[in-house]
């Protein structure tokens, strides 16, 4: 039996996720006192009505250039204890995944236009958003309430403590959706392209970061798949075992 066969029969529960973690200060500000990472979580509760939250409109006329983004692009671990506003992450989710033609296609490109990826966001502190666990839909270009909760410390203990992850306002979660990319694709969609969107999408976000002013880091996560609770909210989200 080939390996195409067997993602087949295990319905595709496996999922590629990448942290990037945002904030509202500069690079060169001084890092806030590092939270400890137990005690910090409350009860996970399913948004009964999966609410949908319009986010603004992009701004397509930034005043920082590619190449200058690029240049002063750094990752960085040290936060602010400040709130982003609703406008900086929709500019960062629309630079991740917003669609830009009317055909649909987006922001970064996707082997086939097939776009396997969905985008999670946690939410601990953005102006108007109660925390919990969202996700991006980007032809309405809206956020899908899932889950309502403080995360921070399961993404930590699932990324070896890492303690930015305590510390952001905000994080986004790449997952793959791969029954999108196999019946093209096969094998190669799984183990090539799904793997190389997630990366044309955060070097999108990271450089949107650093136009914004913003601070972020890529991180992958080595237990948050096997964390059952913590995707105990939608068909497609299946944690890896």
């Amino acid at each position: 039996m080939t390996r195409y066969k067997r993602f087949r029969f295990v319905h595709l529960g496996s999922f590629l996720v990448l942290g990037l973690l945002l904030t509202g200060c500069s690079a060169d500000t001084a890092p806030i006192e590092e939270q400890p990472t137990t005690d910090t979580v409350t009860p996970f509760e399913p948004a009964v009505s999966y609410e949908t939250f319009p986010l603004p409109q992009p701004i397509l006329d930034g005043e920082t250039s590619v190449a200058e983004a690029l240049f002063n692009r750094r990752s960085q671990r040290d936060f602010q204890d400040t709130e982003l506003t609703q406008e900086q992450l929709a500019q960062l989710l629309w630079a991740a995944a917003g669609v830009t033609t009317e055909d649909g296609r987006r922001t970064a490109p996707s082997a086939g236009a097939l776009y396997p990826l969905d985008l999670y966001v946690v939410v601990t502190q953005v102006t108007g958003l109660e925390p919990g666990l969202y996700l991006y839909q980007p032809e309405q270009h809206a956020l899908e309430k899932i889950l309502a909760g403080d995360f921070r410390t399961v993404l930590a203990e699932g990324s070896l403590d890492q303690q930015a992850i305590q510390q952001a306002p905000a994080t986004l979660l790449y997952t793959v959706v791969y029954e999108r990319l196999i019946e093209r694709y096969g094998d190669r969609g799984i183990e090539r392209y799904a793997y190389i969107e997630v990366g044309h999408s955060a070097q999108n976000v990271l450089l949107q970061a650093q136009a914004l002013g913003l601070g972020a880091v890529p991180i992958a996560p080595s237990r948050i798949m096997n964390s059952k609770n913590y995707y105990n909210c939608r068909r497609k989200m299946n944690p890896a075992i």
